[in-house]
């Protein structure tokens, strides 16, 4: 009986050996630390219950039983920033509706919505609410699936869509009437760019 008291405790040390945590930095986001540690953004939300993707300094994040990363695994450029950019792409040409939320028709939030919430991502449902998401990046940082946010109206933040890269974004475009591409270098949208959030 006691060789197999100790042979349950030995099987549990070994388990809890494996498990990892990683204690979270400023700046940190989270796809910055799923690329860390090999999971995919969503996945790391899951095991933690997130269901956010803003996090706190000094939080404790689950990473599995993956091993430290390496300086070269930790500067390296995020997936998540991908799965975003396809996940917009597959919501281009959808009719513009405001408040829309769905394949129906969608307005902008209710695109971006729609897109990080392919991905298993919540965001709040309005532009403004947007921005308050996540954590504060520059026009010349900006990466792939970053949230871009315009005053279109005259008074504070009215639009948002999804940087692709290169200048491009895509957004719910109610001039056009559809969810399309637009860029940044149109004089239109660069006058009234007020800033981006990165959620992943």
């Amino acid at each position: 009986m006691n060789a197999f008291r100790i042979l349950l405790t030995c099987v549990a040390l070994s388990g809890s050996a494996t498990a990892a945590t990683y204690t979270v930095r400023a700046g940190d986001t989270i796809s910055e630390v799923a690329q860390r540690y090999n999971l995919q953004p969503q996945k790391l939300m899951q095991m933690n219950g997130l269901n956010s993707t803003t996090l706190q300094i000094g939080q404790k994040l689950n990473v599995g039983g993956a091993a430290a990363p390496s300086k070269a695994t930790a500067s390296a450029p995020t997936k998540g920033t991908s799965y975003v950019r396809s996940a917009a792409l597959r919501f281009l040409g959808i009719r513009y509706a405001h408040g829309g939320t769905n394949n129906w028709g969608m307005d902008c939030s209710g695109y971006t919505q729609a897109v990080y919430q392919s991905l298993g991502i919540s965001l709040p449902r309005t532009a403004a609410a947007q921005y308050g998401s996540g954590r504060a990046v520059s026009r010349s940082n900006l990466q792939a699936g970053d949230l871009m946010f315009f005053n279109t109206m005259g008074r504070g933040v009215s639009h948002v869509a999804i940087y692709l890269g290169n200048g491009d974004f895509a957004n719910a475009n109610s001039y056009y009437g559809r969810t399309m591409i637009d860029n940044l270098s149109n004089p239109y949208w660069s006058s009234r760019y007020v800033g981006a959030r990165r959620v992943l």
